[in-house]
């Protein structure tokens, strides 16, 4: 394979690969290694006093008040075991809406006079820091001159260290607020709305007959990522800024074989996923599943299941250990939706469920559902919830990025439907009509192979064209990117489910204190949520054309892009619902749908800027070389006496110029009138920009078909999706 110098000495450098040293202890077993480095409940046990652990442990699994006096014995023993863990410095760690983790690192040893110095570590520095609130997005909350800002430990999320060859780090969990109160961070709305969800569900719960303990909602997120060796990665300037390749024509092979879905882990990526499960394992975080994904290049983790905000910090910090160990195996892990044109982009499918410690799983049908009265009614008030506020969960997946992924032939539709399979979509059509009297049994499936089992079949398929489907026990909601925060969708989740549990335990405790028995009370409430919110359940095809007309007939919203989907925030329905459960008061809804804009905005740009900077100073130079070569060509040939082809010269001219072409329309709209609001901004970034660089590509991805490749000066699909 020929290639210009800086591609050839990338694919040398792949080639020439050594993989690091084996980091796994002989001996060593997982059981050992989790949460070796988390400041667990093993851990409090043994290092706090009985009645500060009694007082934690009632936070954090009953949601009781923090008792403020415990701080300092548990700043205390969480410094001794920090240093024994080679700790030098803690650092609060937030999670700004900028999508990402922030930290502030400060050193445990202050000099004391005999010129020495001592460990000192307060409970109120674990309770409360302070870092600049006027330098992250904050959707109008805060001026620049308003720079102060709190950061409170979170109780409920455990302390953990964070290794580096030059020195251990113990992070605290915080959430991130301004001075005068506002949420700043993805933290604290999820907290609220996990709150406010579990009141109600324990409503729910009293009215069956139970003293229940703290519900609390779930999730297990599946996180799909891309690796590619890192010499390539570096050489694509694209990938560098924008985190997607903004040029890259078709390889000869993609996906098509269907060959790499669950395929061989090559030998490279499988030491790096037994690296990163180390790293993981001893942070805690139970990562369960690895495999290859769909195209080339992709792949697959999924934890297990975990309280959603200690589940939603979980995934940030898994996401930046896929960074750094990829690093540390000389590639670069793809975290953007759609890092590839033409092959399956990454999602984040985030598994939900709800329940607590005396009742179990709340959406744990059982083998006969319809018998299940109080399974039906958290499933019912799921499908209130997705039905009546479909636009936000749409929403809560909005980026510049997702836009590409959501809606294509890889993913869920913009239309956000609830998919039940075929044993409750039976039992809920029943409910419409009276009494469910029957669910649908699980069956065997005989294979014809004598040596083999029989298998026990499900009652249901799945569908994974649903953006909201049942799957056994949990609802999935597929239409999370791969690169954003779980805790914005597990915000909204939480939300509409404590306004569709408040209206069932209402309506069940109004009927039950005017005397009707539970039983028909809840028998006529399911029938009544079913009838008027049913039509949110589609069991078919949800990348039909078909589906597209019938979910318009249905009333449900099919909002395809990030501007269609960022008013449902500030809707005057949205709006009243955070407010009602304390979520966003109406100034922090608006910030969300401001830094929405934002961050569409700056998104495109950053794009528009590298497709300008790329097309001039890399292909359109490439294509010139080329062209002039076989000018070149052409007069030596008719010097020779030999009559030249001139139609490979005359096509690259042509595309030449359709690059020119674009490269100045892209120019001039990056120069145009962009608009003076949030909204505006980013309605031209979306009219505007995006087609600009769409014909910039199309010339370019053209010419990279027919310059010769010892000119072409990026690494290509070909080699970034299958040299590794």
């Amino acid at each position: 394979m020929s290639a210009n110098p800086v591609r050839l000495q990338a694919i040398t450098d792949v080639e020439a690969y050594v993989p690091p040293a084996p980091s796994c202890v002989p001996g060593e077993t997982p059981g050992d290694l989790f949460g070796a480095n988390v400041f667990s409940r093993t851990v409090m046990h043994k290092r706090l006093p009985k009645s500060v652990f009694r007082s934690v442990v009632a936070t954090i699994d009953d949601s009781q008040v923090l008792d403020p006096q415990v701080a300092d014995a548990v700043a205390s023993a969480m410094k001794d075991w920090a240093i024994e863990k080679g700790a030098t410095h803690y650092a609060h760690v937030f999670y700004p809406l900028t999508g990402f983790t922030a930290e502030k690192h400060d050193g445990f040893f202050d000099p004391v006079g005999d010129g020495t110095a001592l460990a000192e570590f307060a409970g109120k520095t674990l309770v409360q820091g302070e870092p600049d609130a006027s330098s992250f997005p904050n959707g109008g909350l805060r001026n620049t001159f308003e720079a102060r800002g709190y950061t409170g430990w979170d109780v409920t999320s455990p302390a953990y260290i964070l290794e580096n060859p030059h020195g251990n780090t113990l992070c605290i969990p915080t959430v991130f607020i301004s001075m005068t109160g506002e949420a700043l961070d993805h933290k604290t709305p999820l907290l609220r709305a996990q709150q406010a969800m579990a009141v109600h569900a324990e409503r729910v719960l009293t009215l069956f007959g139970h003293t229940p303990s703290a519900v609390v909602s779930y999730c297990g997120p599946e996180q799909e990522y891309f690796l590619i060796d890192r010499h390539f990665f570096v050489a694509r300037p694209d990938l560098l800024n924008s985190g997607r390749t903004l040029f890259g024509a078709k390889p000869p092979k993609g996906q098509e074989f269907d060959d790499h879905y669950f395929g061989a882990i090559p030998e490279r990526v499988l030491g790096f996923m037994a690296d990163t499960e180390r790293e993981l394992f001893k942070l805690g975080i139970p990562a369960k599943t690895r495999h290859n994904e769909v195209a080339p290049g992709q792949f697959e983790i999924a934890p297990m299941f975990e309280a959603a905000n200690v589940g939603a910090d979980h995934q940030q910090l898994l996401m930046t250990t896929f960074k750094t160990v990829a690093r540390k195996h000389g590639m670069e892990c793809l975290f953007h939706e759609k890092p590839f044109e033409g092959v399956n982009g990454s999602g984040k499918h985030v598994n939900f469920s709800l329940g607590n410690a005396t009742e179990g799983n709340l959406l744990l049908p059982g083998d006969t559902p319809h018998d299940n009265a109080q399974f039906l009614v958290f499933c019912a008030a799921v499908i209130r919830a997705v039905h009546q506020y479909g636009g936000l969960l749409r929403a809560s997946v909005a980026s510049a990025s997702n836009d590409h992924r959501l809606g294509a032939n890889e993913a869920p539709p913009a239309i956000i439907s609830i998919f039940l399979g075929d044993q409750l979509a039976g039992v809920f059509e029943q409910l419409a009509k009276g009494p469910a009297t029957s669910s649908k049994g699980r069956g065997t499936l005989q294979i014809g192979v004598d040596t083999l089992p029989v298998l026990p079949t499900d009652p249901g398929d799945r569908n994974r064209t649903s953006p909201f489907a049942f799957t056994g026990n949990r609802f999935e909601f597929r239409a999370p990117g791969s690169l954003q925060s779980v805790a914005g969708p597990m915000t909204t989740i939480n939300a509409i489910m404590a306004e569709a549990l408040d209206h069932i335990a209402t309506k069940l405790e109004t009927a039950v204190e005017l005397g009707t028995e539970l039983n028909e009370a809840v028998q006529s409430l399911l029938t009544e949520l079913i009838t008027d919110h049913g039509s949110v359940v589609f069991n078919g095809n949800g990348y039909s054309d078909e589906w597209q007309v019938e979910a318009a007939e249905r009333g449900l919203p099919n909002l395809r892009t990030t501007l269609d989907a960022l008013p449902e925030l500030i809707t005057e329905s949205s709006v009243q619902l955070f407010e009602r459960y304390g979520i966003f008061t109406e100034s922090e809804a608006h910030s969300r749908y401001e830094i929405g804009l934002e961050h569409y905005t700056q998104s495109i740009m950053v794009e528009a800027l590298s497709t300008l900077e790329i097309g001039q100073t890399s292909v359109l130079p490439a294509a010139v070389r080329y062209q002039t070569e076989l000018a070149t060509n052409v007069s030596a040939l008719r010097t020779a006496g030999v009559e030249p082809d001139l139609d490979l010269l005359h096509e690259i001219t042509s595309v030449i110029d359709d690059l020119r072409v674009g490269i100045g329309a892209l120019r001039l709209a990056l120069d145009g009138d962009h608009g003076d609001d949030g909204l505006a901004e980013a309605t031209y970034a979306q009219t505007a920009l995006l087609p600009a660089m769409a014909t910039v590509r199309a010339a370019a991805d053209a010419l990279e078909a027919v310059v010769a490749d010892d000119l072409w000066p990026l690494p290509t699909y070909q080699e970034m999706l299958y040299i590794l």
